[in-house]
């Protein structure tokens, strides 16, 4: 049996990142040496799908999956919240014929209304989360990595712990991030940028799907799950820099355009590898004021505060360097451009 080169790529990456997982850890040090050097394979190799549930929950840092208090949530039934959560459940991946072969709507319903019971009672940030339009499709790519009750506590935790001003009733987060897509985009493209704004074109007209959804609203889902994987690597904040990536692969016909609304209204295919490829050289190309200001604006008020952002609406259509007090994760996403 012979093998091409993409053949032999994927076994390779297969035995590397089954045998980081599959690695003994007696203590916290040698567990981190392994979630490094499981990154820097991310970095280089898709992840198999055989190994993407268990890879996710390794980066978002799951620590406990309880069975019974996932059937205790979902025993409550419908939440307040049930009928605006049905109002967008039905209308989720509908494309996705592999999607829709794997992942029911019941299955979004009961895993987003046991996220509106665990937090209809908490005491710390997480007492401000609630169900937002757009949760839907984030958890979606859970669902079709992992079985249902994985699913929850994964995307639980990473909209509570990693994105927690995302899914806060006023969207505080992604406002942030639409604003610092344009501050990024003005300093890594310039003349695009000055083009876009010559149309009256800014990313709060064109990027608030992608990036209320981590760019989840953007077909297809194949190639989603390996952004996912690379963000879940390095940080969600990258998911930015993703839709710049996006705008540079269509850069030539935006320039050439008269009415460029036309090309951005939706975006392209998504393309995981050159979307990747490119993000990496963006990273580098920021200035590092503006890339903490990147890494924290999902969980940090005070960029949003800084850019001027105090009074946010959920409407649809609508420089630092210290990094000692950013949780681990993010300190990882930090280092990921030195």
């Amino acid at each position: 049996m012979s093998f091409n080169n993409r053949d032999y790529d994927s076994i390779w990456c297969l035995e590397n990142i089954e045998s980081i997982l599959s690695r003994k850890h007696r203590d916290l040090n040698s567990a981190e040496n392994s979630l490094l050097l499981l990154r820097k394979t991310l970095l280089t190799n898709p992840c198999p799908p055989e190994s993407r549930g268990k890879v996710w929950k390794l980066l978002l840092r799951i620590t406990q999956i309880s069975a019974s208090k996932y059937i205790q949530l979902v025993e409550r039934g419908p939440s307040s919240l049930d009928e605006k959560i049905r109002h967008d459940t039905f209308r989720t991946m509908t494309t996705d014929t592999n999607f829709l072969e794997h992942v029911s709507e019941d299955m979004l319903i009961r895993l987003l209304n046991a996220f509106v019971w665990e937090n209809a009672n908490c005491s710390n940030l997480s007492s401000s989360l609630t169900y937002v339009q757009g949760m839907n499709v984030i958890a979606a790519p859970f669902l079709m990595t992992m079985p249902e009750m994985e699913a929850y506590f994964s995307f639980s935790t990473f909209v509570s712990t990693w994105c927690p001003l995302y899914v806060h009733p006023n969207m505080k987060g992604v406002h942030c991030g639409l604003r610092l897509l344009d501050l990024c985009l003005r300093s890594l493209d310039p003349t695009l940028y000055g083009y876009l704004r010559g149309k009256n074109l800014s990313a709060s007209t064109y990027a608030f799907a992608p990036v209320m959804t981590f760019s989840a609203c953007t077909p297809p889902l194949s190639e989603l799950l390996q952004l996912w994987d690379y963000m879940f690597a390095y940080g969600l904040h990258l998911n930015i820099l993703f839709i710049i990536a996006q705008l540079a692969l269509i850069r030539t016909e935006l320039l050439k355009s008269p009415s460029p609304v036309n090309l951005l209204r939706v975006l392209p295919p998504l393309r995981a590898k050159e979307i990747i490829n490119l993000t990496v050289s963006l990273c580098k190309n920021l200035s590092s004021g503006l890339y903490d200001k990147l890494v924290r604006h999902a969980y940090d008020e005070s960029v949003a505060n800084d850019l001027g952002l105090r009074h946010c609406s959920a409407n649809w259509s609508d420089d630092q360097d210290d990094t000692e007090d950013l949780p681990a994760y993010m300190r990882d996403a930090v280092s990921m451009r030195k």
